[in-house]
């Protein structure tokens, strides 16, 4: 894993190899910055990284400035991995939880300006994320939620996606 920009800009990240993740490509998570780039201040936002492995997604937000940042994950070692980068680059404001995405989403009252979600693509739940969020109403105004996804798949949900962005495999459906 590579951090696209900010100042671990070029730090390639390993992770151990018995952790069960997928990360975000390169190439996917570059075309989805330069997207964020144009909409938000990192420095000024709140962000939720679910389902969020070994952070690749986490550290690029704090890489960029974002200091109150969420991370939820079921596995124990992936929120040790991140803790244990976050401090070995001394990034702050990176809060770890272990629990299930959507028992979170379904007991959390804070809102947030971006929540990033990417579910196992055979997750057959993942469908029901974008209406949990909108009902849950845990997007701060003009705040997006980005749901990663197989590109042969389309999301089944009552909301519409306001865009959806493909890089190869790898889809992006973003709710607002």
């Amino acid at each position: 894993m590579r951090i696209i920009s900010g100042s671990l800009k070029g730090r390639t990240i390993l992770a151990p190899g018995n952790l069960p993740v997928r990360p975000t490509t390169d190439f996917a998570k570059s075309g989805l910055f330069n997207i964020l780039n144009n909409y938000f201040d990192f420095e000024s936002i709140s962000v939720l990284d679910l389902f969020c492995g070994i952070g690749s997604i986490t550290l690029e937000f704090a890489s960029r400035g974002s200091d109150d940042i969420t991370c939820v994950d079921e596995h124990a070692g992936c929120l040790k991995f991140i803790k244990a980068t976050a401090e070995k680059f001394s990034l702050k404001g990176i809060n770890t939880i272990k629990a299930d995405a959507f028992a979170f989403l379904k007991r959390e009252e804070k809102k947030y300006d971006i929540i990033f979600a990417d579910p196992p693509f055979e997750s057959l739940d993942t469908d029901k994320l974008p209406d949990l969020v909108i009902e849950k109403k845990l997007l701060n105004e003009n705040g997006w939620l980005i749901v990663e996804h197989q590109s042969k798949r389309k999301l089944e949900s009552i909301i519409q996606p306001w865009q959806v962005r493909k890089y190869g495999n790898c889809t992006f459906s973003i709710y607002n």
